[in-house]
């Protein structure tokens, strides 16, 4: 085996290997989701190199310089205040979902007039209109990491695919007999999965836009649905109290998690596909053990019902929102909680942490958007502007954008765009344009799309 090249993911934080052996060319990943800024980087060069025969001692001094590059990146944006950059009029009719691709280049709003559009992040132009569906355009998402495809899913029972370079249509998905209300695509983004009101999740081949397999076995409608890291798990959340794991490859259930005394608002996967988590309706959620479907943990504390809940990147946070207008952080590991959000004068519909793990960020029914530490609960910035609740936000996968959508009926929504600002002030100086760049400029830098590996490649030697 001959080591070719280190490939550097920033979120969470690994390095890929790539390799010769036998004429072909394989990968390796080496996940690094304890490090931390005052991580030893010499002690953990010398760990990876007793565990990885391929990263011999004339890397050492690399692997060393791609771990510190890790550890700078997390310590980004930490302190950072965000500002209003822009302001866009999307849609006649009220928004539905709003989504980013990786960089954060542009991004994409589904909405109550039938449309999809995509709009460049920096300049706020409008660059497609996706026309075509029947009724409501109510689940949006890019294929990340690739970022050159986008699936809407629809009340009229149809899921289109489009192309984000000309905004054509590839395929028109079709066999759901209701309303699609949530979708995925696989990390090789070569299949998109729907979820519907019909009680049913389908897969379906972006190639051909043939149905690949149909999940059968809820008996209510699934309103969430995500596949784990490697993409030969989807998870399936019903209005049933259940959730399901399927296998990818043959449509198989795997095992029905079943605990939960009302509806599933969440369910997911963390990073290293070892633990699931579900929120519900019932004010908790729960932990489970992914590999035996058993649970390990009912985290409670909330008054009222759990409408969102998520890992961070690495997989050791769990954030939950609420509609008793709280959020908590509990450690994924001891199952304690660790702070509680408060500040809000509505409920929280929405949360989500930045790719670094230190903010996380959550949408109210009060009009704002809120900044939290992780670790003290202390809110750091609010985002106001917004005249209706905030149903949807998110970071870029670099956390130093934030986009944020909110809803109103009769009314023209709007999409706020957030951007960091580098110096410790509200306002942008005049004529400041503090978009950053889609690809690093150094002329070392390789970008690579594999599997969410957000990557520098280093130089053979």
């Amino acid at each position: 085996m001959k080591l070719k090249s280190l490939l550097l993911r920033y979120y969470p934080p690994g390095i890929m290997l790539e390799y010769e052996k036998s004429g072909q060319l394989k990968t390796k990943s080496i996940d690094l989701l304890d490090l931390q800024t005052s991580t030893d980087v010499n002690a953990l060069v010398e760990e990876i190199q007793k565990a990885e025969p391929l990263v011999t001692a004339s890397r050492a001094d690399q692997v060393k310089l791609l771990i510190q590059r890790l550890q700078n990146k997390l310590g980004q944006y930490s302190n950072h205040k965000f500002y209003l950059f822009k302001v866009l009029r999307a849609h006649i009719l009220p928004l539905t979902n709003v989504a980013l691709n990786k960089s954060g280049s542009c991004f994409i709003t589904g909405s109550y007039d039938r449309t999809c559009k995509l709009w460049d992040t920096a300049s706020g132009e409008e660059l497609h209109t996706l026309e075509g569906h029947r009724n409501v355009v109510y689940a949006i998402a890019f294929n990340n990491p690739y970022g050159d495809k986008i699936a809407t899913g629809s009340f009229d029972k149809t899921c289109k695919l489009w192309s984000v370079e000309t905004g054509n249509c590839y395929h028109t998905f079709r066999g759901h007999t209701a309303e699609i209300v949530c979708l995925s695509f696989n990390p090789q983004s070569t299949l998109v999965a729907t979820g519907s009101m019909d009680t049913t999740a389908k897969l379906w081949n972006i190639q051909n836009g043939e149905e690949v397999f149909t999940l059968t076995g809820h008996s209510a409608e699934i309103i969430s649905l995500s596949f784990n890291t490697s993409g030969n798990r989807i998870i399936t959340g019903s209005f049933d109290h259940t959730v399901t794991v399927w296998d990818a490859d043959t449509g198989r259930k795997v095992y029905t998690l079943i605990g939960h005394c009302a509806e599933i608002s969440s369910a997911l996967f963390n990073w290293d596909c070892s633990l699931i988590l579900t929120g519900s309706m019932d004010k908790t959620c729960m932990l489970w053990d992914a590999t035996n479907g058993k649970r390990v943990a009912t985290l409670t504390g909330h008054d009222d019902e759990i409408l969102d809940s998520c890992f961070d990147y690495t997989g050791k946070l769990i954030a939950t929102a609420s509609a008793d207008g709280t959020a908590r952080v509990f450690s994924a590991a001891t199952r304690k909680c660790i702070t509680k959000l408060e500040g809000h004068e509505g409920e929280i519909s929405k949360i989500s942490f930045n790719p670094q793990g230190n903010r996380l960020l959550t949408g109210s029914s009060d009009k704002t958007a809120r900044i939290w530490d992780a670790q003290t609960g202390q809110c750091f910035q609010v985002l106001e502007g917004h005249t209706d609740e905030i149903f949807s936000c998110a970071f870029n996968y670099r956390g130093d954008i934030i986009v944020t959508g909110r809803g109103e009926i009769n009314t023209i929504d709007s999409v706020f765009l957030s951007d960091w600002l580098l110096e410790l002030r509200s306002w942008v100086p005049k004529g400041d344009t503090p978009i950053p760049t889609r690809v690093p400029s150094s002329s070392w830098c390789l970008l690579c799309p594999l599997f969410n590996f957000s990557c520098i490649a280093e130089p053979q030697e």
